[in-house]
């Protein structure tokens, strides 16, 4: 079996690229499969996770970024050059490779794609929720326009592949053939934590999706009741210097880290892991952290936490933006070992649920179905 991945690049600590790379070494490893993987913006960017030897990596060398160094008229231009740049590259691979499942995310280059791949089964995994992903744009224009050709674009697309069925719904919606299989999760194999050390911990992009600045503000009403406690926030990402200059204004025992290929050591080294995002297609730290016997408290965004979440059970959902409920939670569990304990071990049991050795047959059956249609 020989399958195609086709992503931008894999150059960044990311939850989509940690997550591509762990399915491909595992089709790789386990399954045997011919895996191949090509990007169009890698550059000489290395890869910071491991990716198997056996998988086949190609940069195009397309570099769509370049298009945003110029003023609007030249920007189409360029825009315009480098896809047609991309489309024959990426064409001519295809006939080399000859893959019998081609899979994409949805941020990726669908259009071009849909009009290259000929039989081959096309299949979109979407690391967005729907609405995201389909009302792009600020300027109500520019949103109707992206939803049209977006549209168009995924008609030529076989099987769109959402993270949980909250998300599913809104898919259904607008496309006839959605599955949901969640993401796959290299978990923790080591001892859980003690849930002793007074440490709350915060991972993953510094952008607006995520939003470390709001566990900031939240942190505000938390330190005055317990200043014996750190927050350590880890990730990278635009808002990094903001973050930066708040934490060290506040001096209220907020740590920010770089991000770390040894996570795992740092949720065992915590005892409360917090999630404030905007919107979560799934939510991959919260698994992550609940392998290591951690409670977690998060917004209820989105669709990812839900689905992971027993309210009460292994951790709390919070109705989104109410900083306060979110900052007494938290203070709950800093003030109650046993719960956090309780909570703790009820999130281990729902971690494995998410266990590669029972997502990935999800993926296996799925391509048999394509080949069989």
């Amino acid at each position: 079996m020989k399958v195609l991945y086709v992503f931008r690049s894999l150059a960044v600590w990311g939850g989509i690229e940690r997550i591509l790379v762990e399915k491909m070494n595992y089709l790789s490893q386990v399954y045997g499969y011919d895996v191949y993987m090509l990007t169009s913006d890698q550059g000489n960017h290395p890869i910071p996770y491991h990716l198997d030897d056996n998988v086949h990596f190609e940069d195009l060398n397309i570099r769509f970024h370049q298009q945003y160094q110029y003023s609007f008229f030249r920007r189409l231009w360029v825009a315009r050059t480098l896809k047609r740049k991309y489309e024959k590259c990426l064409s001519e691979r295809i006939c080399q490779i000859k893959p019998d499942i081609i899979i994409c995310t949805t941020a990726d280059h669908i259009d071009s794609l849909g009009k290259l791949k000929g039989s081959i089964p096309l299949v979109v995994e979407s690391h967005s929720i729907c609405i995201r992903t389909i009302e792009d744009g600020h300027c109500w224009l520019r949103r109707k326009w992206h939803r049209y050709h977006y549209m168009k674009a995924l008609s030529e697309v076989d099987v769109l592949v959402a993270l949980t069925e909250g998300d599913a719904v809104e898919w259904r919606k607008v496309h006839p053939h959605v599955v949901v299989i969640p993401n796959l999760l290299h978990l923790n194999d080591g001892a859980v934590s003690t849930l002793g050390n007074k440490r709350v911990i915060w991972v993953g992009r510094f952008d607006y999706q995520k939003r470390p600045m709001q566990m900031i503000r939240i942190w505000e009403k938390i330190y005055p009741l317990h200043p014996d406690w750190q927050l350590d926030i880890y990730g990278e990402g635009e808002q990094r210097q903001e973050l930066e200059n708040k934490a060290r204004s506040l001096g209220m025992n907020i740590v920010i880290h770089q991000p770390t290929e040894d996570i795992f050591e740092c949720y065992r080294e915590s005892s409360i892991l917090v999630s404030t995002s905007l919107f979560e297609p799934f939510g991959l730290v919260i698994p992550e952290a609940m392998s290591c016997g951690l409670p977690v408290v998060a917004y209820d965004c989105p669709y990812g936490p839900a689905s992971l979440i027993l309210d009460g059970e292994n951790g709390f959902l919070i109705k989104c933006g109410n900083m306060k409920a979110f900052a007494n939670k938290v203070s709950l569990l800093m003030d109650n070992l046993k719960l956090r304990k309780k909570m703790g071990s009820a999130g281990a049991l729902t971690s494995k649920n998410y266990d590669s050795g029972r997502i990935m047959p999800l993926w296996i059956d799925l391509f048999a179905q394509l080949l069989n249609r």
